[in-house]
């Protein structure tokens, strides 16, 4: 069988002496998987980046199997960062997780338009802060909604509004910017918090029921992040 589709690359791994098995998000097709063959020249290795855009053809015998890529570059985006080591760890551990909560040959355009508007807000000035509304955009996509405003409790301290969710153990205050979605540059321990919440979420509901570890991907982009 063979398609072709434009696809964003979230892994590569080593295959053989000369090639890598890749793993796309594509916009058709969902998340595939296909061996790469001369991965490792000089040509396609320079812009074999993760978060790269590729257009993709795709031969395979069925799904079951792995398939074989032919790739075009599309658009370089990855290597613009190479120098800001804050975003360049966001993108890895974005793509990662990606690759984490997503199925294989599941298409989602909701997924892959998401990626198109990850590298759109990178740019900007405020970009960590609408990085936590799309990582909670991403997980509401893949079925784990966080609806934060039909959870919290709010009340006034001080004439400012608070919010929080209360169990019979705790009193978990929430980021008001999260709830009121407040997308202008904020206070870096405020945008922490928020990380820090979804991260929580994530570990909780996501994570650990399914013995999964934290990604070191993302260890390392939070840790970044504090410096």
């Amino acid at each position: 069988m063979f398609w072709e589709d434009s696809a964003y690359l979230l892994s590569k791994n080593s295959f053989s002496e000369n090639s890598v098995v890749a793993e796309m998000y594509t916009e058709n097709h969902g998340k595939i998987s296909g061996v790469i063959y001369g991965a490792t020249s000089k040509k396609i290795r320079n812009y074999l980046q993760i978060g790269n855009k590729f257009h993709i053809n795709y031969n395979f015998k069925n799904e079951t199997k792995l398939g074989y890529l032919k790739i075009e570059i599309d658009k370089i985006l990855t290597p613009n960062y190479f120098d800001d080591s804050k975003k360049l760890s966001c993108i890895i551990s974005s793509m990662h997780l990606i690759k984490l909560l997503t199925v294989d040959n599941q298409s989602n355009i909701k997924i892959f338009n998401l990626v198109d508007y990850f590298f759109t807000f990178l740019n900007e000035k405020n970009w960590i802060n609408k990085l936590v509304f799309w990582e909670l955009e991403l997980l509401k996509f893949v079925g784990y909604d966080l609806d934060l405003k039909n959870i919290v409790t709010e009340e006034s301290i001080n004439n400012k509004k608070i919010y929080f969710v209360a169990n019979s153990n705790e009193k978990k205050y929430v980021p008001t910017f999260l709830v009121e979605k407040n997308y202008s540059e904020l206070d870096m321990k405020e945008i922490l918090n928020g990380l820090k919440l979804v991260n929580d979420y994530l570990d909780k509901s996501v994570l650990k029921p399914n013995n999964i570890p934290q990604p070191k991907s993302r260890l390392d982009f939070l840790n970044n992040i504090k410096k």
